[in-house]
């Protein structure tokens, strides 16, 4: 770069007394250069900071956030909130597309890099229950009170599961991997709240007596150890052949739905504030993107049934979204809200509609509801690109996205919205690559599934890009459906799956859709309001279904990729525990990998049903060939840029994919 860089030097552009009182502060505290090549666009830059927002709660825009008309406000009478905030952007302006991805921070996590076709990146805090840090992106919410000042508090559910043997004290958390702090209890007092246990094979509840356990710190000093309400000691220890289930009284509940109207104020004001309101975009953003994967895909879906993407001058806030590998909403907008979850049990997050078009959910009793209710009636709705594997069928209930929740026929996709089905990929694509023996296991039986998503992925952005900017009509959605005959039920019989010696089936693989109930305080369409009743009770499994495979065990329609087109072995978007309290069950959303006999003879030796790699390819040059006219395909179905092509074909080609050297 060609002059001086900035670190941690805050600049304050403008203050509440500017046109747009959405956003009342943007504050810049570094500005350092990306490392990378990015061609005929030159140097990026990140810019880096916080900003300051405040919300009405008496606007119709924000009304539906919970516990808002609770939260503090200022003499203008506002609610406030502070949230971190990055961009990535061409050093030079004439290389700056115009585009504006909004890549939605995951759990916090997003380092902004630069991108080869000159769009602006940006990211900012939009989860508060997340503790303040410099690698991460965060949001610092209010906390609600109750009209009279005094405490708010209500019921919170925390599960542990796989405890260590010999471990007596673990902390009190939520979500994936850890999670972050649950809300401290009211009381240390044990008698007021309940700890039961549970088998996997039996699901009966069994109590854990009161005077047996506490809020207290164990790991230095015998029971009853040290009182701390963000640790639960057992005076026995825990137990790994058990589920541990805490219910109690919390107090103090953040206003996490804020996160929704802090996305819509930032992109808002960097879309349209001028340089004299201290926009440090002014005059650069021409369209918006939202771009979410996962729990943040989850995001973008609640944001726009929630209305979001309507600021509060009724202008849309995104012209294209892109949510990927996302089949739920994330559990933000409501009391004691834990948006870090991940279709475990009693998680929060299939309740509301989770289909584009209007579909009548009669199953649950909701009536007719669609993701774009509201996005129609303000006409704000985006283009949309929904990209999704087959370890969301199988992990993250997938289904009734597609076929509703009583599965009796295919959901139609409205006008706006592309499906680009990814079959054979587990959650997030696999590394890519030509390795017939597989990837890492992640703690699972089979090795993991390397067919790659992000060579499409490529693709498909530069698809929606154009559509969104010039109406150019992207390929047309792929995806397997009733109506085809592609989706049936979970089991090897109806998916048409292949004995395989040695192999495990997909029976009892699936992480059944269940019908909560969160009681009467809880709204489930919005997911908003407050849980009355924890745990949920549980109706019934709401029908879902999967998609059939070939005789070689690999789905069959969707899109793509080359390694799916010239396979080395099952690509699975199932796999199985390897240990612990859920062994021999489905293994999270991890895809599985189950590799094809090198030679005849190997594959009549062991009874494997599926063709060899020599049956299939002859030799080294014939998967090649295989590999080049796969490539070609998919890059004239637009699924596949030219250099990605190229680049496939040549790592097929320095594989070891039947060449002498790599024979056993």
């Amino acid at each position: 770069m060609n002059r001086p860089i900035l670190v941690a030097v805050a600049v304050t552009l403008f203050s509440a007394s500017s046109a747009l009182a959405e956003v009342t502060r943007l504050t810049i505290e570094t500005r350092d250069p990306v490392a990378g090549d990015f061609g005929p666009v030159g140097a990026y830059e990140r810019v880096s900071g916080q900003f300051e927002g405040e919300l009405d709660p008496h606007d119709a825009r924000n009304a539906r956030i919970t516990d808002l008309a609770l939260a503090p406000r200022n003499s203008r009478g506002k609610v406030e909130y502070i949230a971190t905030f990055a961009f990535s952007r061409p050093v030079d302006p004439a290389r700056r597309s115009g585009f504006l991805f909004y890549d939605v921070p995951n759990r916090g996590n997003m380092r902004l890099g630069g991108d080869p076709d000159g769009h602006i990146h940006v990211a900012s805090g939009w989860q508060a229950d997340i503790a303040p840090s410099p690698s991460m992106q965060t949001l610092r919410a209010p906390v609600a009170r109750a009209a009279d000042g005094s405490p708010l508090t209500g019921t919170v559910l925390v599960r542990f599961v796989d405890a260590a043997a010999g471990v007596s004290t673990l902390p009190i958390r939520g979500g994936l991997g850890g999670g972050v702090a649950r809300p401290e209890p009211v009381s240390l007092d044990t008698t007021r709240a309940t700890l039961v246990r549970k088998r996997a094979d039996d699901a009966s509840a069994n109590p854990v007596p009161s005077d047996a356990w506490a809020f207290a710190d164990c790991t230095g000093t015998p029971f009853p150890g040290i009182p701390d309400p963000t640790n639960l000691c057992l005076r026995d220890g825990f137990d790994a052949a058990h589920a541990y289930e805490l219910t109690y009284e919390a107090k103090d509940p953040l206003v996490q739905g804020v996160g929704f109207a802090a996305t819509r104020d930032l992109v808002a004001f960097l879309r349209h504030a001028d340089a004299e309101e201290g926009n440090p975009l002014a005059g650069e953003v021409r369209w918006t993107i939202g771009v979410g994967v996962s729990q943040a895909g989850n995001f973008l879906r609640s944001f726009l049934h929630l209305g979001f993407n309507a600021d509060e001058k009724g202008r849309r806030v995104f012209d294209g979204l892109h949510p990927q590998i996302a089949a739920r909403h994330t559990p933000l907008n409501f009391r004691f809200a834990v948006p870090g979850g991940a279709a475990g049990l009693y998680e929060p997050g299939s309740e509301g509609p989770l289909w584009w078009s209007v579909y009548d959910d009669k199953a649950r009793g909701r009536g007719p509801t669609s993701l774009l209710a509201r996005c129609t009636r303000d006409q704000t709705c985006p283009r949309i690109f929904e990209t999704f594997t087959s370890a969301e069928f199988w992990g993250l209930r997938m289904s009734p996205n597609l076929v509703g929740t009583d599965a009796a026929a295919d959901i139609p996709l409205p006008d706006n919205v592309r499906r680009y089905y990814f079959p054979g990929t587990t959650h997030g694509g696999g590394a890519g690559g030509f390795d017939p023996a597989g990837a890492q296991t992640f703690g699972c039986v089979l090795p993991g599934n390397a067919n790659p998503t992000s060579d499409t992925l490529r693709a498909l952005t530069t698809s929606l890009t154009a559509w969104v900017s010039t109406g150019a009509e992207p390929p047309p959605s792929v995806y397997p459906t009733l109506a085809g005959g592609e989706l049936v039920e979970a089991n090897a019989v109806a998916m048409g799956f292949p004995s395989i010696p040695g192999a495990p089936s997909p029976d009892g693989k699936l992480n059944a859709f269940l019908h909560y109930d969160f009681g009467e305080g809880f709204n489930p369409e919005d997911l908003a309001g407050v849980q009355t009743r924890l745990p949920p009770t549980v109706s019934r499994a709401v029908s879902s279904r999967v998609p059939r495979v070939d005789a070689d065990g690999n789905e069959r329609v969707g899109a793509m990729s080359v390694q799916h087109r010239a396979p080395l072995g099952s690509y699975l978007g199932w796999n199985v525990q390897a240990t612990g309290y859920y062994a021999g069950q489905g293994c999270g959303f991890q895809g599985g990998f189950i590799p094809f006999a090198h030679t005849r003879a190997e594959r009549e030796a062991s009874g494997d049903p599926r063709l060899s790699l020599e049956e299939r390819y002859g030799d080294h040059d014939g998967y090649v060939r295989a590999v080049s006219v796969a490539a070609a395909e998919l890059e004239a179905q637009r699924f596949l840029n030219h250099a990605d092509a190229e680049r496939l074909v040549g790592e097929a080609r320095a594989s070891g994919v039947l060449s002498p050297a790599a024979q056993p």
